[in-house]
Parts: C-alpha cells; sequence; structure tokens
C-alpha cells in the first residue's frame, strides 16, 4: 500500500501567560491508504491537538504549529494557504468530533448541515445533495432517513448524532477520517455499533481512518497498527499485535497491566501506573516518563531518548525507550494479548 498521510517532525506550542505550554513535541507517524491506525494514550498527552494540528485547525492564539510536516497526498499541508485548506477539510479529509451535540449546529437541521457540505465541496444542486443526504444518512444506519432530514440535533439520541456525524464526514468520499473519542458519550451497545459501522465504511469505501481513544479494546478489535502518545510524545508505535504481545515501552506495559483483567481473581486491585503526567511548560531533559517508570535508570533522567526502530523487528515496530530491548516480559504481556483478542 501507498502512503496516505505522513506526519513528521509536528511540534505544537500554545502561549500562554503561564509560559509554552508543549502540547505536541516531535511527533511523526504514517498512515497508508485505506489502513485504520489507533492513537493512544491518557487525557492531555497530545492526540486531539495532533490531529488538529493535520487540519490546522489549532486556535491561534494561543496555539500555534511551531514547526514540521504533513504530507498528505503528496501536498505538505503546513504550507498550503487557508483557502486551498478548505477545500481539503470536510472534502478530501473527513473529521469526526468527539462529542456530536457541540459539533453540529443547533439552529440548522440535520439535512441543512449535510447539504451545505455537498454543495461547497461537490458543487451539488439543491434537489441532488438532498438525495445524497438522504442516501447518507440510509448509510450509517438510520431508519427512515427522509423523516430525519428535518430533525434538529437535539432530537435525536446521542448514537443517531453520532452517524450524522460520521454521515457528513463521509458525504465527499474522503481518502481520510480522523474520528476524535468519537464513542466517548455513548454506551457500551451504541459504541459497537458505531464502530462496527465506521469499519464497514473504511472497507466499503476504501477510506483509511485514525481512530484516536483512550480505550484499548478499541483499538485491539479494529485497529491495524497503533501510536502511543504520552506527554506530547509518540513513545512506541507498531502493530496491534506487537503492541499487545510485545510491547517495548514501560508507558504501553502499564497502559496495559492497568486494565481490569477477566481472569483476575475476585475483589483484586486495578494496578495503576504511579504518579502523574509531567507538566508540560517548560519540559526538562531526559525520558518524560522516567519519574513513573520502574524501569528508569540514570541516562533517562539527563538524556531524552529518540523514537528508534527495534533491532530485528519488522514492520517498522518503534520504541522511544533507553531499555526497549531489556524490558520484555512475555508472560506478562501475552496474557494481555490473549484477552484482547
Amino acid at each position: 500500500m501507498a502512503t496516505l498521510l505522513e506526519v513528521r517532525g509536528l511540534t505544537t506550542h500554545f502561549f500562554t501567560d503561564e509560559g509554552t505550554v508543549e502540547a505536541v513535541d516531535d511527533v511523526s507517524f504514517s498512515v497508508e491508504e485505506g489502513e485504520i491506525v489507533g492513537v493512544v494514550g491518557e487525557s492531555g498527552c497530545g492526540k486531539s491537538v495532533s490531529a488538529l494540528s493535520v487540519l490546522r485547525l489549532v486556535p491561534d492564539p494561543p496555539g500555534k504549529i511551531v514547526t514540521g510536516e504533513v504530507i498528505f497526498d503528496s501536498q505538505n499541508l503546513l504550507e498550503l494557504s487557508d483557502a486551498q485548506m478548505r477545500r481539503i477539510r470536510g472534502n478530501r479529509i473527513g473529521m469526526i468530533f468527539q462529542e456530536p451535540m457541540t459539533s453540529l449546529n443547533p439552529v440548522l437541521t440535520v439535512g441543512k448541515q449535510i447539504t451545505e457540505v455537498l454543495e461547497l465541496h461537490l458543487k451539488m444542486s439543491k434537489g441532488a445533495a438532498l438525495e445524497r443526504a438522504q442516501d447518507l444518512l440510509d448509510m450509517v444506519g438510520i431508519p427512515d432517513p427522509k423523516s430525519h432530514l428535518s430533525d434538529y440535533p437535539h432530537q435525536m439520541s446521542g448514537g443517531m448524532r453520532q452517524r450524522v456525524m460520521i454521515a457528513m464526514a463521509i458525504s465527499c468520499n474522503p481518502r481520510l477520517i480522523i474520528a476524535d473519542e468519537p464513542t466517548t458519550a455513548l454506551d457500551v451497545t451504541i459504541q459497537a455499533q458505531i464502530l462496527e459501522l465506521m469499519q464497514r465504511l473504511s472497507e466499503e469505501l476504501g477510506t483509511a481512518m485514525i481512530i484516536i481513544t483512550h480505550n484499548l479494546g478499541i483499538v485491539a478489535r479494529y485497529a491495524e497498527r497503533v501510536v502511543v502518545m504520552y506527554a506530547g510524545n509518540v513513545v512506541e508505535e507498531g502493530t496491534s499485535r506487537q503492541i499487545y504481545y510485545n510491547s517495548r515501552h514501560p508507558y504501553t506495559l502499564g497502559l496495559l497491566d492497568s486494565v481490569p483483567r477477566l481472569d483476575d481473581s475476585e475483589g483484586m486491585s486495578l494496578r495503576p501506573i504511579d504518579g502523574l503526567p509531567p507538566d508540560l511548560i517548560g519540559v526538562g531533559a531526559g525520558c518524560k516518563f522516567s519519574p513513573r517508570c520502574p524501569y528508569a535508570i540514570e541516562k533517562c533522567v539527563s538524556d531524552t531518548p529518540s523514537l528508534k526502530t527495534l533491532s530485528g523487528m519488522e514492520n517498522h515496530h518503534r520504541s522511544r525507550c533507553w531499555r526497549a530491548e531489556d524490558i520484555v516480559d512475555m508472560t506478562i504481556q501475552t496474557s494481555i494479548g490473549e484477552q484482547f483478542g
């Protein structure tokens, strides 16, 4: 497969009265055509800001993309004009935002919001756009789609609003969809329906997808590759199997080990990651995870590790850890991998 999106050394800062927040720091990853990539990490790790940076939606001020490249379909998005970016957003790159109730316009009907996208990017007539909007609602599983075109967002359930967001994201047959925590506000049953829908549409339309989430179960089931982020950095990247069965960063191990286990004895307590994420204002030298890391040595505190491909690994399994070759505990990882399937 050809590379569709390649992010190289992306760095985004927020300039505040308290200091410079290094929200995204030297982030690099790629997405192949038709591939589903999961981006995982705890809140505040830079997942969403990375996605907003790719689409150049970071509010300025206080945010600013300081450096890096975002190569999409052989174009560096960071070098395009605002008008050129507007032609790409919603057209060639679709976005599914975290909370549809705040992302959809409350004073416009669902039909109007979908047809606006079609009229703007595909230059459809109002009649053709309305027919296409009805087909899109049917495609995402909304019953009696024609009657719902006149609904306002508040008249729909959370699951239906999320389906409308997906319909808008796929309306122009984009080559890439970025889904930012697409199931956060939904109950478990609806979450599964939405994720199955997204996977099916990705397969049918050949659309690549980035799923941003903190839910390790989601990426285990749906993502082909996984990018793990911590404190603005990519700390590990590999195939889903590599991450779940052979992870090579202490933070990834901690995330996996903190998930409730189906085979634990009753009354067993969770195994959390000790400590708190670092303050991203004025981050010093050394590994950002070292204060919380059980494997840390003196070098981890003084020297900043780079993201390197592991020796003897296929498919570009990469880790940002000085001790990546030393920390493997196959017994623990195998049982974790079996739990997620």
